[in-house]
């Protein structure tokens, strides 16, 4: 699969995980504003969840039940516990740091799966994969440039969160990868996310306050939010349920990493966004930090 055709055009089914990198920055920046306004992680991440569960939905009633014995069901539960796991750490990654950083760092999940598909599975690992650990480590390194102070230890904890939640995500995808098969093609994401939303309840103990204690200036958050982020998981399954081709999907949904630190330095003060008072060094940085991590996908993957 070419990337690019003879008159330098992407084929364009590609344009929609292209779309969900914008969708999933502007979700992060929706979250974040609204746990500034008091939603908190554990209410925001409820929301979010149930969003992408009834996005699903629909896609799942209309195929019917996958073609499986009920027995194969932990599986998809066995996914949606990591992918939970994994989205509380991002979230708090985003919440309790910046945006411009934690996207581009998740870049390198596509890079671990490649990594843990080899060793999981007793497979070599090229060495151009190491090339490209060692360009993501230079890239996560150049993205950790966060000044001095209290502002620097966010960056630090915001990196340190986002590599967490990208080892999860990349074990939830490998699994995907090896069990997917057996299901067919779409059958397995509507009951893994619909598992995320059930055991998205449990997150509410930890809650100050119930779903309908939330603010309405917050939910003028919330909800575009959990769209946006409903939108961007639907878009990359739709995407690789229809056409597949999981490398190039996944070089063009990593350019979140480069519309994070774009969005948050052009259009940041809409969503009441301060990554920018780092100063635009430590921006340059970070676009350099995402374009690298960029080089080291498409290193590895092509």
């Amino acid at each position: 699969m070419r990337l690019l055709a003879g008159h330098m055009s992407l084929p364009p089914y590609l344009l929609i995980p292209l779309a969900c990198g914008l969708f999933y920055v502007l979700s992060m920046l929706c979250l974040k504003r609204a746990d500034e306004l008091g939603v908190g992680l554990w209410r925001t991440t409820f929301v979010a969840n149930w969003a992408c569960a009834l996005a699903f939905l629909p896609w799942w009633l209309h195929a019917g039940w996958a073609p499986v014995p009920w027995t194969l069901y932990w599986q998809p539960l066995t996914g949606a516990l990591l992918f939970l796991a994994a989205q509380v750490c991002m979230f708090l990654a985003i919440t309790r740091g910046d945006v411009s950083v934690a996207a581009p760092v998740m870049g390198v999940k596509v890079i671990l799966v490649a990594l843990l598909s080899s060793v999981l599975f007793a497979e070599g690992v090229p060495f151009k994969w190491w090339i490209g650990a060692a360009l993501s480590t230079l890239a996560v390194g150049l993205l950790n440039l966060g000044g001095k102070g209290q502002h620097h230890r966010r960056v630090g904890q915001t990196v340190v969160l986002t590599l967490i939640s990208a080892v999860l995500y990349s074990l939830s995808d490998v699994l995907l990868q090896r069990w997917g098969g057996a299901w067919g093609a779409g059958n397995y994401m509507p009951p893994l996310f619909f598992f995320v939303g059930l055991f998205s309840f449990g997150l509410l103990r930890f809650a100050h306050g119930g779903i309908f204690a939330i603010t309405r200036p917050a939910w003028r958050w919330v909800i575009p939010g959990a769209i946006f982020n409903a939108l961007t998981n639907g878009g990359i399954a739709l995407t690789l349920g229809i056409w597949g081709n999981a490398t190039a999907v996944n070089i063009v949904y990593s350019t979140r990493g480069l519309f994070s630190v774009l969005v948050v330095w052009l259009a940041g003060h809409w969503f009441a966004n301060t990554e920018r008072q780092a100063g635009r060094a430590v921006l340059v940085s970070r676009l350099i930090g995402a374009l690298l991590i960029l080089a080291a996908i498409a290193l590895v993957v092509v």
